[in-house]
């Protein structure tokens, strides 16, 4: 199969998709009208100005009423994913749903919450946890410490990930950048998870950490005592500390052993 740009994908046919799949829990949609609107100017954009464009127009179709339109919009996501990879294949189409909650959905915490929930065990929902962070920080990160223990290893994988100072393809977490001591409960109780794609994202998390509050990592790694760990945590460790191991950081080379130079 032919190679097609990410961007392509979110095009006259989504909106058309989207538009079949809403019908079916809510006749009233203008299904017309939404595809009409989406393709309009849709090739001068790039990709996450096609996905708000979509979210837009989900939104006006649903008449700029958000409780209703993300409780349909939930009940339209299809089988969960049962996969650590796949989310930005076959599930891509969700992303304009997640842009949805988090441009409208910061006055309905608790229906948005829920639908982040739901998104993430199919695509993530780690870019639309994002601004309920910077609005209400306590009462978001209560909420992801509550995903941290969750069964679901994708809904583990957003508590940390979601969190993370310095996520690709994201706003800054200025908050975190200067003060990550918030984030690390929900590390500390991710730092044994089974899941490589848990693991992964704890890892990364760290290795932010470590780019702007150096004493901080160093003292929660430290903490984590590499050489009694299991091989979850060494794993995370190891990844955690790849970019320092690189800069031939002494003191990251020896939590992991290696010989001086």
């Amino acid at each position: 199969m032919a190679y097609k740009q990410l961007k392509l994908w979110f095009d006259k046919e989504l909106a058309e998709q989207l538009a079949h799949k809403i019908q079916e829990v809510d006749s009233s949609f203008d299904s017309d009208q939404f595809v009409h609107r989406v393709e309009q100017n849709l090739d001068s954009l790039e990709l996450k100005d096609r996905v708000e464009k979509i979210a837009d127009e989900l939104y006006r179709g649903f008449n700029s009423d958000y409780q209703t339109g993300i409780s349909h919009l939930i009940q339209i996501l299809g089988p969960e994913n049962d996969k650590e990879t796949g989310m930005f294949l076959a599930y891509y189409w969700i992303m304009p749903i997640a842009k949805f909650v988090e441009k409208y959905g910061l006055q309905n915490f608790s229906l948005s919450m829920q639908a982040i929930e739901e998104i993430t065990k199919r695509n993530t929902g780690e870019y639309a946890i994002r601004p309920f962070i910077e609005q209400d920080m306590d009462r978001t990160l209560n909420q992801m410490k509550e995903w941290s223990a969750n069964p679901n290893r994708h809904i583990r994988r957003l508590a940390s990930e979601g969190v993370r100072p310095r996520l690709p393809w994201a706003k800054k977490l200025d908050v975190f950048i200067k003060d990550p001591m918030p984030i690390l409960p929900i590390l500390e109780k991710l730092k044994d998870d089974p899941s490589k794609y848990v693991q992964k994202s704890v890892a990364n998390c760290l290795n932010d950490i470590l780019k702007d509050n150096y004493e901080i990592g160093v003292e929660r790694i430290n903490s984590w005592d590499f050489k009694n760990a299991g091989p979850e945590r060494k794993w995370i460790i190891k990844h955690a500390l790849r970019n320092r191991i690189k800069a031939k950081d002494e003191w990251a080379m020896g939590v992991l052993g290696y010989p001086k130079y």
